[in-house]
């Protein structure tokens, strides 16, 4: 059965293309070993998404891609 990692120790920061207004923010973690935290930044105590490093390089890389061929 996984664990629940420790986010205690987790370094957030709010996403570039977040509202600046407070609306739509998401917040990630890159300073954890494996894994890849995003969560609310109206709402730090709520649900975290936790995504393989591997994954979240691969939808990141698709959204720029897909950001470049759109503009």
């Amino acid at each position: 059965m996984p664990t629940t990692p420790d986010l205690s120790v987790a370094a957030w920061r709010k996403s570039n293309y977040s509202n600046p207004d407070g609306g739509n923010c998401v917040e990630v973690a890159d300073n954890l070993p494996g894994i890849v935290p995003v969560r609310d930044s109206k709402n730090p105590g709520g649900p975290v998404l936790i995504f393989p490093n591997d994954s979240w390089s691969t939808f990141i890389a698709t959204l720029k891609t897909s950001h470049r061929s759109s503009s």
